[in-house]
């Protein structure tokens, strides 16, 4: 009989690998799904279910390459149903040590009965059982380093390449190693409803275990599931948001009673935190190029309280002369490759590739270009991406200044992604 649990893990796998959807997307889909069909699905499924979809969708490169070291029928040609089932079997025997491996082997096969036929079913039955972990050990003796990086980190052999003309061999494999690491979950206190000392005690009635940080209006949540089912969130006293892209609105340091824009805005985490920094006083014109999306920013300041945001579908490259010197404060966190945040997001690696450097650096020096227009003469300009190549980050802004000539820095950092922060660029520019 097959496990219903392990089903929605294939139905979301088969989402990701053959629909092209976003692992959070997919998912989100097939535990709606299930809760139509009646399925019981509790806390712990929920975590069990989230660990091998991302878990898999993450390590894909080292899992297909022990594949193909067991398989004599090539990964092209196997269906994306029993494709699927061998990799998220072999997560669970390679790097999962709570689970048996006869379980793991035991559950793919009876998938396979449903999802293939009797030749799919012995092939599967014979590669998982030839599996082992040192399949996955024996990488690490891999000679050629780029090659060698590749299948231990489950990272695209161009990654490794692009990140190894920017930085020494030790940090690229550290950088690679780092985004194999499950990220830690952050709430944003909404300071315009309720402070820390509050929000823990409201935390505690919720059964939510938290953390403190070093920033103050940031907690570290633990295994909080079903997120948007508790009340304190469905009341706005806190936002899901990583703390280092909380530094991003810090650093441009709004002000009440100013007004801002937010020229790449959704889903609305940076948009919102400049609200609360403002203390709801003031204005902030949030625009984004896709109506849906814009649609998101509003949800995030109507559920958090804040009445300054005005959202605006619009192509933050396209000039418009009414905006000329307008805003006191700019913040630009433009589109990029997204190679910080890849412990977040692990689709990325598989989307992405060398031709899209080009092209996305050429969209962030437009938007940059002009939107520096539209901010006031002494005002000030924060310019940011979840990213880590020098080609999106300081190429952009030293092109920017080449032609710019009434504009220097006052503030820039650059971290890469480690066990507790992901990888962001922050430069903060004036107009003198």
């Amino acid at each position: 009989m097959v496990d219903k649990i392990r089903e929605i893990i294939l139905k979301t796998l088969y989402e990701i690998d053959y629909n092209g959807a976003y692992s959070n997307i997919a998912l989100d889909k097939q535990l709606k799904q299930a809760k139509k069909e009646k399925i019981e699905i509790d806390k712990r499924d929920i975590g069990f279910i989230s660990e091998i979809v991302y878990g898999t969708v993450t390590w894909k490169l080292t899992i297909d390459e022990i594949i193909k070291k067991h398989s004599n029928i090539k990964i092209k040609k196997i269906s994306p149903w029993i494709l699927n089932i061998l990799r998220m079997s072999i997560y669970q025997i390679i790097f999962l040590d709570k689970i048996p491996k006869s379980a793991a082997v035991n559950e793919g096969v009876n998938l396979s009965k449903k999802y293939g036929h009797k030749a799919s079913t012995n092939f599967v039955n014979a590669i998982l059982r030839k599996v082992d972990k040192k399949d996955y050990d024996q990488f690490f003796e891999i000679k050629d380093d780029v090659e060698r990086i590749s299948k231990t980190t489950s990272m695209p052999t161009w990654i490794v390449e692009k990140l190894l003309e920017e930085r020494n061999l030790d940090e690229v494999e550290e950088i690679c190693k780092n985004s194999n690491i499950r990220p830690k979950i952050y709430i944003r206190i909404n300071t315009l409803k309720i402070d820390r000392k509050n929000l823990i005690n409201i935390l505690e009635e919720e059964n939510i275990k938290y953390k403190n940080t070093d920033t103050e209006d940031f907690l570290e949540i633990k295994d909080m599931k079903n997120i948007e089912n508790l009340k304190s969130f469905k009341q706005g006293l806190y936002t899901i948001q990583d703390k280092q892209a909380g530094e991003i609105a810090k650093i441009l340091d709004p002000k009440p009673n100013k007004k801002l824009l937010d020229a790449c805005s959704s889903p609305g985490g940076k948009t919102t935190y400049l609200a609360e920094l403002m203390k709801n006083k003031g204005e902030i014109l949030a625009w984004d190029v896709h109506s849906h999306r814009i649609k998101l920013v509003k949800d995030a300041y109507t559920r958090l309280g804040i009445n300054i945001i005005k959202e605006e579908v619009k192509d933050a490259t396209i000039y418009e002369e009414k905006y000329f010197e307008t805003f006191d404060k700019i913040l630009l966190d433009v589109p990029c490759l997204g190679l910080g945040v890849l412990k977040r997001k692990p689709d990325i690696k598989w989307k992405r590739n060398l031709d899209d450097i080009e092209e996305i650096t050429n969209l962030q020096e437009k938007i940059l270009q002009n939107c520096s227009k539209y901010l006031k003469q002494g005002g000030e300009l924060v310019y940011s991406t979840c990213s880590i190549l020098k080609e999106e980050n300081e190429n952009v802004i030293e092109k920017f200044l080449q032609k710019n000539k009434n504009f220097e820095i006052q503030k820039q950092i650059s971290t890469f992604q480690n066990e507790n922060t992901d990888g962001f660029f922050i430069c903060k520019i004036k107009k003198m």
